[in-house]
């Protein structure tokens, strides 16, 4: 049987309507994400995400270098969101997520862009960097189902978000992608500036996996509902693999999908930090795989990459 998004169910019945008008209200004093800033976004003030009430768009199109269940033939239709919630020091899309390299646009442009990915055969919508955009992407999710949208949606996110906008966005994400990127406190503060970072996650990734639960395919192998987590392994354990894998085996779902990244390299201002001057090592992140098979984790993505140690 396939697969019908929730989003439409939402659409048709007026939900989805009423919860992006109470996305909508919540940038008069934003708290969407944990930050909390509070900046009246409707009026042009920008708090730490630096983004007024129109997203900014840096770039999208079909992507085939994500998780194996999202690309299959078609392509994962990504839409890379400029800013962040979150400014890891060693981000790779730094001059995207610090910079703000892109466009601002409407919701009736953001709405056109998904249906330009579904025209071009895309298997889903894929938000990254969504946590701040949350309103404007609801508002043109709703405008793209009036014009017949009808492709999964995927939550991309870094894993800083509240519960609360978890909720909101329950009925209309097909998908939730989060990062588990910390499990230390300090480690967090001293990368992004977000020491509150593991218990939000933590929270924020239970809240997903009770709407979604885990990650389902059809029959081409294609992922239509569910969760799947991912967790960019860092030199010299900083982001804590263990932990998090046995969290993710335990608290969630010893069925829950995981693609264990071992791409890191020193991007942004990484080369500050002398534990993040260098490269992942081949043997760490072999480490890493093993820590979640140990844990109890049998879903991992395959990578696509050669690892070589620097």
């Amino acid at each position: 049987m396939e697969y019908r998004p929730v989003y439409i169910t939402s659409f048709k019945n007026g939900s989805l309507r009423q919860k992006a008008q109470q996305a909508r209200a919540k940038l008069a004093a934003c708290t969407l994400c944990p930050r909390r800033c509070e900046a009246n976004r409707l009026q042009g003030q920008t708090g730490f995400c630096k983004t007024a009430h129109q997203a900014i768009v840096a770039s999208y199109g079909p992507h085939f270098g994500e998780e194996r269940p999202l690309v299959g033939k078609g392509g994962s239709g990504t839409i890379f969101f400029a800013y962040c919630n979150l400014l890891c020091i060693f981000c790779q899309n730094y001059e995207i997520s610090h910079l703000g390299e892109g466009q601002a646009v409407s919701d009736e442009q953001l709405a056109s862009i998904m249906l330009e990915l579904q025209q071009a055969g895309c298997h889903n919508i894929n938000f990254v960097t969504p946590s701040h955009v949350v309103p404007q992407i609801m508002s043109a999710v709703l405008l793209a189902a009036e014009n017949g949208l009808e492709i999964p949606l995927v939550y991309n996110t870094g894993g800083y978000d509240t519960v609360e906008t978890i909720g909101l966005l329950d009925g209309v994400i097909d998908i939730y992608m989060p990062d588990f990127k910390f499990w230390d406190s300090g480690i967090a503060k001293r990368l992004c500036s977000a020491g509150d970072y593991p218990e939000k996650a933590k929270k924020a990734i239970s809240a997903m996996h009770k709407q979604v639960r885990d990650l389902t395919l059809n029959d081409d192998g294609i992922a239509v509902r569910g969760l799947l987590v991912r967790h960019l392994v860092l030199p010299n354990g900083l982001a804590g693999t263990g932990p998090i894998m046995q969290f993710l085996a335990e608290r969630i779902s010893r069925n829950t999908y995981v693609n264990v990244m071992g791409q890191y390299r020193p991007c942004g201002n990484a080369k500050r930090i002398e534990e993040l001057s260098r490269s992942l090592g081949t043997e760490e992140y072999l480490q890493a795989v093993e820590l979640a098979r140990k844990a109890g984790l049998e879903r991992l993505d395959k990578p696509r990459r050669v690892f070589a140690i620097w």
